[in-house]
């Protein structure tokens, strides 16, 4: 099955939406797993900014910082957009977060990253 007719899909992008994190690494984790890549390197650089944001939960910066680091860097080779995403949109958000726990801010002081369709982004 595409990935993008997979009703899995669709789940783990709400999850991740609505800031269900963890939830969300499990749906995508699922994903990724019955990948090859690219999609399986850009599904594990969407986890490790999810997993990214359980460790900010649970006051775990420094695990949050090195996977917001590796997840914008598997996000690179895939920007601006693919799987139907704006990934440019996520890589923003996840760089701003990942710089304003780099330089002792609060990444709570930017959005939360969100996977927005391309379709959306448009005129946005």
């Amino acid at each position: 099955m595409n990935l993008l007719d997979d009703p899995r899909f669709s789940k783990a992008l709400e999850l991740f939406n609505s800031g269900a994190w963890y939830e969300a690494h499990d749906a995508f984790e699922e994903l990724w797993h019955e990948q090859v890549d690219p999609n399986r390197r850009l599904l594990q650089g969407i986890l490790q900014i999810a997993v990214a944001h359980v460790h900010l939960e649970r006051g775990n910066t420094r695990g949050a910082t090195i996977l917001l680091g590796e997840g914008i860097g598997r996000l690179k080779p895939s920007l601006p957009s693919a799987l139907g995403l704006d990934l440019q949109a996520l890589h923003t958000a996840s760089s701003d977060r990942l710089n304003a726990l780099q330089n002792d801010g609060n990444p709570d002081d930017d959005p939360p990253p969100k996977l927005i369709h391309t379709n959306d982004a448009v005129g946005s």
